[in-house]
């Protein structure tokens, strides 16, 4: 650890946006697991090409209205979206 308390004090909020990050992302897939299961249930696909091109324009105006990147935030979005299509092709072929 440093002994300069203004990095401490940066690092220290630095840890916990990052847990919130993380308690964030698992209510995120809690729900979208129920999405899976209920896809799986009712024979939908895993994936939903047209949902997600809207979440991607959607998150990426936020992130520009944020001073984010938005071609970060659109990655970092991909990189979820394909996680739960991944779970949710998971539940489909335990439902079949």
């Amino acid at each position: 650890m440093s002994n300069d308390p203004q990095l401490e004090h940066y690092r220290s909020s630095i840890d916990n946006i990052d847990a919130a990050l993380i308690l964030l992302l698992a209510e995120r897939f809690k729900v979208t697991t129920a999405v899976g299961e209920y896809k799986a249930a009712v024979g939908l696909p895993a994936a939903d090409p047209a949902r997600e091109d809207e979440q991607i324009a959607r998150l990426r105006s936020l992130a520009a209205d944020a001073d984010l990147d938005p071609a970060f935030s659109e990655a970092f979005l991909r990189f979820v979206i394909a996680e739960v299509i991944r779970h949710h092709e998971h539940a489909a072929n335990c439902d079949s």
